[in-house]
């Protein structure tokens, strides 16, 4: 009990603090409201905890076999979130009355976990933290992603909520316009610590 207690702190942190799928998830809050922003949120909250059955499961021997191959997915999240970070700035819910850019699928944010360095970066960091080689590891993979499941989907609301919670305060296009290229430089200032060399002591 004292081990899923610390899980989902750990959870909790990662999951409220400002992230790529936080932002982008209030954006699309913002722009498209709760019911079209639903599958983006299921995708995060169900695409998050499968990403940690396949990293504990697998996935890390296979990191440390071939570390070219973390690094190339690295490379491509980053440029992606930097693509997202361009749409996210150019993105208008209304353009001469016709709608010019679209919510994530379920699917889509789901993928998107595979592409989002601060998933690896939690993915792996709860693995290494809350796994023991004296016990059996899939048990403890599974309880990890159990525990993420309940408490990504919360933090999910919230920040959703946030975002519905502004579109109220967003009077017009301009100020519209205005939070979309704000949060698309929040986004890729989230990228910038993914992208700094690993600190050594």
């Amino acid at each position: 009990m004292e081990l899923v207690f610390a899980i989902a702190l750990f959870a909790f942190s990662a999951g409220i603090t400002p992230g790529p799928n936080n932002i982008m998830l209030m954006t699309s809050g913002v722009n498209f409201g709760i019911k079209r922003s639903i599958p983006h949120l299921m995708g995060i909250s169900l695409g998050f905890p499968t990403m940690i059955l396949a990293v504990g499961l697998g996935l890390s021997a296979i990191f440390q076999a071939y570390p070219f191959i973390h690094i190339v997915i690295k490379v491509i999240g980053i440029s992606y979130l930097l693509y997202l970070s361009w749409l996210i700035a150019n993105s208008s819910n209304k353009m001469e009355g016709k709608q010019v850019s679209k919510p994530f699928t379920f699917l889509q944010a789901a993928a998107f976990q595979w592409v989002n360095p601060k998933g690896w970066i939690m993915a792996v960091g709860a693995i290494a933290t809350f796994t023991s080689v004296q016990q059996e590891l899939n048990s403890q993979v599974i309880t990890i992603a159990s525990v993420f499941l309940c408490v990504a989907f919360p933090c999910a609301i919230v920040w959703l909520g946030f975002g519905v919670a502004l579109k109220r305060l967003l009077k017009n296009e301009r100020q519209q316009r205005i939070f979309n290229i704000t949060m698309a430089l929040l986004l890729v200032a989230s990228i910038i610590p993914m992208m700094l060399p690993p600190t050594t002591h």
